[in-house]
């Protein structure tokens, strides 16, 4: 009896160690952390020039006012401080953007409507969650991270945070700035805007936090002779440059402030890439 029951715990043992290693191969693999591509998709690809519906993002604006944290290196959210009253109040913004069809928009309303529709689910998945470590620690263990996980509907159609950001922000709007715009939950990730994205202020601010990123050790580091950018200038190279690493600095000296660009102008050197999946929370 003893034997078996030993048997059978040593069966369990061998099974969870074999699971526990397949994972770590899996987040060790640089399929893990690959880009999905800009996939068009042809169903949002509509929207109404005459429209004067001005979608109400206020809820969203008060989260960001209580919770968000300016930080210079990079903004910080208090996620174990969300209120009950915060959390449902959260909740019911989400739903009032997801009962909405956005085709109805205009084509600014749209944008302001699909980047903030992203950051808020973001968060709400944080919270749903939490605590966490690292939103790479949310979804099925064979998955890297949540962005696969149906997590909303609009208009009829299911959405994952993947579908949002490659399926509709990029193939619509082939708007390199999306990524300094949608929020990952992580540090490494460009900032969370400390403001909700409006039709009016969309263009300026996607300016403003490109040129901020540049400006942070996590988005361009040039010291030492060493020059490490942030892996989004690998993952989404395409969408910055075409041509290729070189392209990437040129990229960069055009954003970047007049200090930073004369320096990246005289760099010679190779690129490394860095990213911190870490919980963009408050310590």
């Amino acid at each position: 009896m003893e034997r078996a029951f030993l048997m059978v715990n040593l069966r369990r043992i061998h099974s969870h160690l074999l699971s526990t290693m397949l994972v770590a191969v899996l987040l060790a693999s640089p399929l893990a952390t690959a880009a999905p591509e800009s996939e068009y998709w042809a169903f949002w690809d509509k929207n109404n020039p005459a429209s004067e519906v001005v979608v109400d993002h206020g809820p969203w604006q008060a989260i960001l006012d209580e919770y968000l944290v300016f930080r210079p290196e990079g903004n910080r959210f208090r996620y174990r401080y969300v209120s009950a009253a915060d959390r449902a109040s959260l909740e019911d913004y989400l739903e009032s953007l997801t009962s909405r069809d956005p085709r109805e928009l205009t084509k600014a309303e749209q944008k302001a409507y699909w980047i903030n529709l992203y950051n808020a689910l973001t968060v709400n998945l944080i919270l749903s969650e939490y605590p966490v470590e690292s939103i790479t620690d949310i979804g099925p263990w064979y998955q890297f991270g949540p962005w696969n996980m149906t997590i909303t509907s609009v208009a009829g159609e299911e959405l994952t945070l993947n579908d949002i950001e490659h399926r509709i922000l990029r193939p619509l709007w082939r708007d390199e700035r999306i990524h300094y715009a949608v929020n990952c939950a992580s540090i490494g990730c460009p900032d969370l805007a400390q403001d909700a994205f409006t039709a009016e202020n969309t263009e300026p601010m996607l300016d403003e936090l490109a040129m901020l990123f540049v400006q942070q050790e996590k988005g361009v580091s040039l010291a030492g002779g060493r020059l490490t950018v942030s892996r989004i200038y690998e993952w989404y190279q395409g969408d910055f440059t075409s041509q290729g690493g070189k392209g990437v600095i040129r990229y960069l000296r055009y954003i970047a402030p007049p200090a930073l660009a004369r320096k990246l102008s005289r760099y010679s050197g190779s690129i490394e890439y860095q990213y911190n999946w870490a919980l963009n929370e408050v310590e």
